[in-house]
């Protein structure tokens, strides 16, 4: 019988930024009141940062005020079982300083929800992975069954 299965293979940071650069939408991971919490957010990549607006009094924006948090995208073709993730760790931190907010206001994309700009979040990505899921050579061409 053919492996059906695909590779895992490890993705370099480099390759993870230029990965995370390309995308708008990721998921935010972080605790909120002692339980695991998954939130989307637009986002931008400023260097080795995710940037992303969220609403004044939001119970993203509290809680990962200087908490540490994951930060993940990805791509997944279910069709071709190909694609790849990238999860960031980081402590999300609010910004505050007004020169960097107006940095930061050149490069915001537009937001997906009216008023959800209260607040900017940075998250240095201090650990940074990812994996690329890709067919096996033996699944890509399968050996003839015969007899």
């Amino acid at each position: 019988m053919p492996n059906v299965g695909g590779e895992l293979t490890e993705i370099s940071r480099a390759e993870c930024l230029r990965l995370l650069g390309r995308e708008q939408i990721g998921r935010v991971a972080f605790n909120a009141r002692a339980l695991p919490a998954v939130h989307p957010v637009a986002y931008v990549l400023d260097g080795e940062e995710i940037v992303f607006w969220t609403a004044a009094g939001s119970t993203l924006a509290a809680a990962v005020r200087r908490a540490v948090v994951g930060f993940q995208v990805d791509r997944i073709d279910a069709v071709t079982r190909t694609g790849w993730t990238v999860l960031g760790v980081g402590e999300a931190n609010e910004v505050v300083v007004p020169d960097r907010l107006r940095e930061l206001a050149a490069i915001q994309p537009l937001p997906w929800v009216a008023g959800r700009d209260g607040h900017v979040i940075s998250i240095p990505l201090q650990v940074l992975q990812g994996r690329r899921l890709h067919q096996a050579a033996e699944s890509l061409h399968p050996e003839p069954s015969g007899a």
